[in-house]
């Protein structure tokens, strides 16, 4: 009886084991992905921000100020949308990623509770078994 009791013990403990592995892993792929897409928006604002102010500092005069004037303005408008679209495809990764693992869940929940559905039908066909007796 407790030799049963341990396999069915491991084999929950295994599952369990394999499915926090599963989770674990879709959770770091996420995380990757996601600062990688933040430093490469991050290299490109800079990369514009830097011409920018490589531009800036050439300008010898207010006319010259004038002309490099919008090209800012431009930049930091750039700058913002690569921002705000980065943000998204990352927050976009992150409910792909959570939609995974509550796939993950519910399949554990499902295994848990036809697991515990045939030992009680075999708790059951032996308690009927025994009353026959």
């Amino acid at each position: 009886m407790y030799q049963n009791i341990n396999e069915q013990f491991t084999a929950t403990a295994r599952q369990f084991a394999d499915a926090a592995a599963q989770v674990n892993r879709l959770a770091l792929s996420s995380a990757e992905k996601a600062i990688g897409l933040q430093l490469s928006t991050l290299e490109q604002n800079t990369n514009a921000a830097f011409a920018f102010w490589g531009e800036l500092a050439e300008v010898r005069d207010v006319d010259g100020l004038k002309a490099v004037w919008p090209k800012g303005v431009q930049t930091a408008r750039e700058s913002i949308e690569r921002s705000v679209s980065a943000s998204q495809e990352a927050f976009g990764q992150v409910v792909a990623t959570n939609e995974a693992i509550a796939r993950i869940a519910k399949g554990q929940v499902e295994a848990a509770q036809a697991q515990a559905e045939e030992a009680v039908e075999t708790a059951t066909k032996a308690a009927a078994g025994k009353s026959r007796s």
